[in-house]
């Protein structure tokens, strides 16, 4: 008479589990681990997709030691007295530390960098009971123009570009405008970041 195969470690009366189930499950396991392994590799050939920063091109001007770059103050359409100098000076930093090794020069420049702060917004974000301010939120819009020189060729521009930030204030005057500078060089810092994320593009 035939024979029941039973796996190691059962007993008769216990249910059995035939050889070619077990060979399907395995072969299930092992195209999971497959499946695995390529979605692994896809993100790490894709990083943009998980909030990475774009890298520059492969042929990228940005780098090169002989880059030469008009990054001139902003013009200035707001009320602080210093809002398109601060921005440029915070782009010109930004280029620095992402990788930035040309100079920053009018004459005989490559590429020319211009831009202009249209307008610096603050609204009462909240109020006390007093009907007192007690926070307001800053807007600032920019726009900016890349034009390789040599060519007369326009790489990006854009229009209306924003970002903002809250500040607390209060009966102190001094108090008020320090949260106030605060707030404003914050907002210059990101759109100085990215500003030069795109220029490391575009170069």
């Amino acid at each position: 008479m035939g024979s029941v195969f039973t796996p190691t470690g059962e007993g008769p009366g216990k249910e059995t589990r035939p050889f070619r189930e077990t060979a399907r499950g395995a072969r299930f396991l092992s195209t999971a681990r497959r499946v695995a392994c390529v979605l692994s590799l896809l993100l790490l050939l894709y990083p943009p997709a998980c909030g990475y920063r774009l890298q520059g091109r492969t042929d990228s001007h940005f780098a090169d030691p002989g880059i030469r770059v008009d990054l001139r103050p902003f013009a200035n359409d707001s009320l602080v007295p210093d809002g398109g100098a601060y921005l440029a000076s915070s782009l010109r930093e930004e280029m620095r530390r992402s990788g930035f090794r040309g100079k920053f020069e009018r004459n005989n420049a490559d590429y020319l960098v211009e831009g202009k702060v249209e307008a610096i917004r603050q609204e009462v974000f909240s109020q006390g009971e007093d009907d007192f301010a007690l926070e307001y939120r800053m807007t600032i819009s920019v726009n900016i123009r890349v034009v390789e020189i040599t060519r007369g060729k326009l790489l990006w521009k854009e229009d209306g570009m924003t970002d903002a930030e809250s500040y607390y204030a209060g009966p102190d005057f001094q108090y008020t405008e320090s949260n106030r500078r605060i707030a404003f060089e914050e907002i210059c810092r990101r759109l100085a970041r990215r500003i030069g994320q795109t220029l490391r593009e575009v170069l």
